[in-house]
């Protein structure tokens, strides 16, 4: 298993029985090469699969611990690494450089996964757990997952960008523009690599940061830098698509949006928007928290775990309580 997954003493891998944990890859579209991973619970009965989805820059290893939890509550865990990060191919010869031809690829790359590996090798019911990137995926996705997927999660879904020296239309219009004239590949601003626990936008916990940290400075290669302009168009083209009303609104499997309200790379207030306009989903605020829930600091990332529980496996009269699962 060391020469697909790492581990090390600071974030082990999740404690299972032999041979409970599956690792390999699979091909998604143009051929790629996808890294993924299958942690079965001990418990003699499972309650479900959970499929884990990744944000940007990240990889199956950051997600040790939430596994692990999961895995103690008789959930089974499919997790892999999105096109172009963690594991998985690279899309281009710089390979820190986070790049995507189209974002459809990425959802392609999700069916794929859902009918090759999730759907023969685990078990049933199948819920969802996705962050950021992850979450924007799945949200495009969810009108063709209501007969695949019984409940989803989506953590600080990656609607808007926010904590920028420049607004997101500029942004926009320099990212479509280099894509325009074939240099889609470039990215908008310099890689000057991780930043300090100070500087960082993702977690007010110091621990997990550092955790995260010596990850990808013992596996460089796990690690991306900024995205390049092709990656910024296609991933606002979805945006715009995911949040009209139209889009929410097809949208069947019951969802719930934990949205941190001291998120600075996605504002607030357009998470507010979608979860206005989705029939289908109920929105937690966890306040105080930043972007990556399930790295923050115990006291937030308990109440995202605890809404998380109420939920899944849950039943239809769980919603009723959601509100305060949080609390």
């Amino acid at each position: 298993m060391t020469d697909i997954l790492y581990s090390s003493i600071e974030n082990p891998m999740p404690h299972s029985a032999p041979g409970n944990i599956t690792a390999g890859f699979f091909t998604g579209v143009d051929g790629k090469k996808i890294r993924y991973a299958i942690f079965r619970s001990d418990a003699q009965v499972a309650r479900g699969t959970v499929v884990l989805l990744q944000g940007r820059n990240e990889s199956i290893e950051k997600y040790y611990e939430t596994i692990s939890e999961f895995n103690a509550r008789g959930l089974w865990v499919a997790t892999f690494d999105w096109r172009g990060q963690g594991g998985s191919d690279r899309m281009l010869k710089e390979p820190r450089r986070g790049h995507v031809r189209r974002f459809a690829d990425y959802e392609k790359d999700l069916s794929t996964f859902l009918e090759q590996i999730v759907l023969p090798d685990t078990r049933l019911p199948f819920f969802m757990v996705a962050h950021s990137m992850g979450a924007l995926i799945a949200l495009s996705h969810a009108p063709l997952m209501a007969s695949r997927i019984d409940r989803l999660v989506v953590c600080a879904p990656f609607v808007a960008l926010g904590a920028q020296a420049i607004g997101q239309g500029l942004i926009g219009v320099l990212a479509a523009t280099l894509s325009a004239v074939g240099l889609g590949f470039l990215p908008l601003k310099r890689d000057r690599g991780s930043l300090p626990f100070e500087k960082n936008l993702l977690t007010s916990d110091p621990r997990r940061f550092a955790r995260n940290t010596a990850l990808t400075t013992a596996r460089p290669q796990l690690a991306m830098g900024p995205p390049t302009a092709r990656w910024l168009h296609e991933t606002f083209k979805a945006i715009r698509r995911v949040s009209r009303r139209e889009h929410l609104t097809t949208i069947r499997v019951p969802t719930i949006v934990l949205a941190p309200t001291q998120d600075r790379l996605v504002p607030h207030l357009a998470v507010e928007n979608i979860a206005r306009n989705f029939r289908a989903g109920h929105m937690i605020p966890i306040d105080g928290a930043r972007h990556e829930l399930l790295q923050e600091a115990d006291h937030y990332r308990a109440q995202a775990i605890a809404a998380i529980e109420a939920f899944i496996p849950g039943s239809d009269e769980d919603m009723a309580d959601l509100a305060g699962a949080a609390e």
